[in-house]
Parts: C-alpha cells; sequence; structure tokens
C-alpha cells in the first residue's frame, strides 16, 4: 500500500495544495501568469480575480474571458482559480453563472472574499452549488478569505465545512476594520509578524485549518520590488505561524515563495530514509538515527515529502516511486 494510505489509515489525510496561489486580474498579467506556470510545470496555482480585476460595468466581459481562458489548453495543469466578488455584491452568482456557461468547466476553486461569519459562508457555498447543479458541472472546491470580525470569530466552524479547501488570511481589510486601534505599520513585515492582534488573528485561521485539514494561506507581501521581501515572509509563515501557502501579485515573488516553503536537502533526505527504513518494519515503531519513531514522525515526515513534491523539489530517487 501506498504510504499516504497505510499513515493517514485512521484519520484523514489533510489537504495539500502548491505554495503558491498567484493572482492575475487583466489579460495581459494572466497571459504572463500562465506562462511561469508552463515553465515551473504547473507547481504553481493561478487566481483569475474578479473582485479587483474587472472595471466596473465590465464584469460580463470578464467573466466570459475567464471561462474561455478555463476552457481552453492554456488550462494544461487544471490549476486555474477564481476569486468572485463577495456575496453581498450583486454581481457575485452572475460571475459563477458567466464562468460556467462561457467555460463549460469548473475552475480549480472558487475563491470568495469578505466573508463575515459562518451563516454567510454557508449561504454562498449553497448559492455556489446551486449554480453548479443547474450547469450540471461538478462543485469545485471552496476557497475563503478571512478579513472581518465576524468570520475571525467564527473561523474554526468555518474550517469545518467539507465544501472548504482553504482560508486566506485578508491582512490589509482587517487591519482597516479595527478603525485605527492597530497601527499601519502592522500591514508590513515585521509588524505583521510582531504585533500581538494580528499574530493572533494569524495563528487562529492556521490552527482552525490544521484541526480540520485544510490549507493556511497567508497574505501577499506587498513589497514585490525588494529581493528577498516575499521569501522572508514566507519563511516567517511557515516556521512561526503554520501557514503552507502564500499569495502573490507579482512574479518576482513566485520563485521566493516556492523556494521558502520547500522542505531544504538535508531534511528531505533524513524524510526519505527514515520512510524507507519505516516501510520494511511494516510501519512499526523503530530507532532511527539514535531516536525512536513511530506513525507519528512517519507522518510528519510524508507531509515533508508531499510538500517538496509540490513545490517542484527533486527528490531523493529512492522516493521517486511514491509520487
Amino acid at each position: 500500500m501506498h504510504p499516504a494510505q497505510i499513515l493517514f489509515s485512521d484519520s484523514t489525510a489533510p489537504r495539500s495544495l502548491s505554495p503558491v496561489e498567484h493572482y492575475a486580474g487583466n489579460e495581459r498579467f494572466i497571459e504572463k501568469a500562465l506562462a511561469k506556470q508552463m515553465a515551473l510545470d504547473g507547481v504553481m496555482d493561478v487566481t483569475l480575480d474578479l473582485e479587483d480585476g474587472a472595471s466596473v460595468g465590465q464584469e460580463s466581459v470578464q467573466t466570459r474571458l475567464f471561462g474561455e481562458i478555463l476552457a481552453s489548453e492554456r488550462n494544461a495543469f487544471n490549476r486555474i482559480g477564481v476569486r468572485v466578488h463577495d456575496l453581498e455584491h450583486p454581481h457575485f452568482q452572475a460571475d459563477i453563472e458567466q464562468v460556467l456557461q462561457s467555460g463549460k468547466r469548473a475552475p480549480a476553486y472558487w475563491m470568495v472574499p469578505k466573508i463575515t461569519g459562518l451563516a454567510q459562508a454557508q449561504r454562498a457555498i449553497a448559492t455556489i452549488s446551486d449554480v453548479h447543479a443547474r450547469h450540471s458541472i461538478a462543485l469545485a472546491p471552496i476557497h475563503l478569505l478571512i478579513e472581518t470580525h465576524g468570520a475571525l470569530h467564527e473561523v474554526y466552524a468555518i474550517a469545518a465545512l467539507p465544501e472548504v479547501e482553504s482560508l486566506s488570511f485578508g491582512l490589509m481589510d482587517f487591519v482597516s476594520a479595527h478603525h485605527g486601534t492597530i497601527p499601519a505599520s502592522a500591514m508590513t513585515s515585521p509588524g505583521q509578524f510582531d504585533h500581538p492582534m494580528v499574530a493572533y488573528a494569524k495563528l487562529a485561521i492556521s490552527r482552525a485549518c490544521a484541526a480540520h485539514g485544510k490549507v493556511a494561506n497567508h497574505n501577499v507581501t506587498t513589497d514585490y520590488k525588494t529581493t528577498g521581501a516575499a521569501f522572508a515572509d514566507a519563511r516567517r509563515a511557515r516556521d512561526e505561524f503554520g501557514y503552507l501557502r502564500m499569495w502573490s501579485i507579482h512574479p518576482n515573488q513566485i520563485d521566493e515563495i516556492l523556494s521558502a516553503f520547500a522542505p531544504d536537502a538535508d531534511e528531505l533526505l533524513f524524510a526519505t530514509e527514515l520512510l524507507l527504513k519505516a516501510q520494511s518494519a511494516d510501519w512499526g515503531p523503530i530507532s532511527f538515527e539514535h531516536k525512536l519513531h513511530d506513525r507519528a514522525s512517519f507522518r510528519h515526515y510524508w507531509l515533508v515529502l508531499e510538500r517538496a513534491h509540490h513545490c517542484g523539489k527533486t527528490l531523493p530517487a529512492s522516493a521517486q516511486a511514491w509520487f
């Protein structure tokens, strides 16, 4: 049996996604993003952005374009998502209707912004499900943007919704919602990690995702010109806050985020050798490098290999057969 089947035989394996979600709204930037996705052999996701990418009054033009992209050969990896307007926006349902009508297929996921709480998340999912059913297209996974007080308060219950695959943190809207009680410096690094109220929000989201096997998605780094800025933010998000995915808004950020989330070579080698020895012992407890290991550590290191695979890292030859 495959390690993922054995190690999660008594529990549900957590969802696993690319570490990068790259946003693009206009056609020129979308083409650049899809070219980068092709160059990286599909290890990044591209999100077509209707909320910020469509001009007022031009929403229908944009939805048809997005549907055409989903239906085209440019969607080579089936890893193109769509961010729609928020539930209270008059074009919310039309976004979904028109993308499905034009594309005749679902995106990799729907991203819904500005969720105000559990009840609204459920209403959004129900609306999207109804539209999919009318078009006889299977429901795509739902990604939600947590950026309001109400959504943060109910984030554990929101993460538990079976249709939800990932939760993202909306840093700037979250800070703005506090009406000046959080300084603007908390919208950028290092304040976004050091300010207690923002750190609490980030941890609440990542813990809720971890509890329900969903993917915690870190907010964007607005500084896209400083070399290493996205890498530094992604590494702190991974190591200190439990995030395994991050937004990108500029091509310069994609490789940095992939690098920050990828396990290093020593960790990959350790994980491979440990799991091979565990496999030879039929996944019972073993001694490895003078330490006891059992299924708890086997699961941890299996997920290390899985993350490396999603980052496009070259795995040791002895581990490649598992993928």
